[in-house]
């Protein structure tokens, strides 16, 4: 492991030398992720994009993308475009990127489920802000508002994520 790493530990996120307080899905760590049960997927991963959005944050690093107001993400396992960013009007069931609360103004995206998307093998899995600290995720994992930004700034596209 480098310490450009990504690496959850039962104490946090490890990087750059430093334990950053995370949460993780409700379901805990797996090994056989399905859709809607909110695991976290084990594995090595890598951060493969990231989105944020410009009316609230700056742009947090040279690569990342603004989120628009048509940008969702698929979760339905039947749709061909299951676990890819799709676009409203949309009519399977998806996220929207662009929410009301501050969950997904900053999200890294990971590359679970995403070169071959197995339906039904678990979609939308992300590094992002969380609702408070110990608040599980749907499978997500989820930080501090200030350490997501300031690991968001630090991170290039490839870094790994390392889930135990």
């Amino acid at each position: 492991m480098s310490p450009r790493d990504l690496v959850l530990t039962p104490r946090g996120l490890r990087f750059a030398g430093r334990l950053w307080p995370c949460s993780i899905g409700r379901g805990g760590v797996t090994g056989q992720k399905r859709e809607g049960d909110g695991a976290t997927p084990s594995g090595t991963h890598r951060v493969v994009g990231m989105v944020y959005r410009p009316d609230r944050i700056p742009r947090p690093a040279h690569w990342s993308r603004p989120i628009g107001p048509r940008d969702l993400w698929c979760d339905d396992p039947r749709h061909p475009a299951y676990n890819r960013p799709v676009r409203a009007p949309f009519g399977a069931s998806h996220e929207t990127l662009r929410r009301a609360d501050p969950l997904y103004d900053l999200v890294l995206i990971v590359d679970w489920n995403l070169t071959a998307p197995v339906p039904g093998g678990g979609s939308a899995i992300f590094i992002h802000e969380w609702r408070r600290p110990g608040y599980p995720t749907e499978g997500c994992i989820a930080l501090e508002r200030k350490d997501l930004h300031e690991i968001a700034g630090r991170i290039r596209p490839g870094t790994r994520l390392i889930v135990p």
